[in-house]
């Protein structure tokens, strides 16, 4: 597809599995893979709250690759093994975004690749003024 653009980053999971940290199109949507606590090839354990801070400072930093910020969000979704965290996810979530207020959905899976990952989350961002 010509015009879109991909980057990637430190993820060892990129290249092996065969996929980009971020892929912008044409009209200007941005789509950033999911993204967990993940640093370096290393997990950076700690609790739901961490975590998912962690997460979206993977998510942000390949945004802000691309030149976009936070405030260019549209679409979040965090995904969580256990429901009991739903409200420390959420509040990681709300220091990021309260101002921002993206469409966002919170879901509950069996699990991920490493079981001492407990939140992924995957965001979508829009460049206005993109050719449409």
């Amino acid at each position: 597809m010509s015009g879109v653009r991909r980057i990637s980053s430190t993820n060892p999971w990129e290249d092996s599995i065969g996929y980009s940290r971020a892929v912008e199109l044409p009209n200007g949507l941005v789509l950033v893979s999911g993204c967990t606590s993940v640093i370096d090839g290393r997990i950076a354990e700690g609790s739901p709250y961490e975590q998912t801070k962690t997460a979206f400072g993977v998510a942000v930093t390949a945004l802000r690759e691309l030149d976009l910020e936070v405030s260019d969000v549209v679409r979040t979704r965090m995904y969580i093994t256990h429901a009991r965290d739903a409200d420390d996810v959420g509040r990681a979530h709300h220091e990021l975004f309260h101002d921002v207020r993206p469409a966002a959905s919170m879901i509950v899976v069996a699990g991920f690749i490493d079981p001492s990952l407990v939140v992924e989350v995957e965001v979508e961002a829009y460049r206005s003024g993109a050719a449409t």
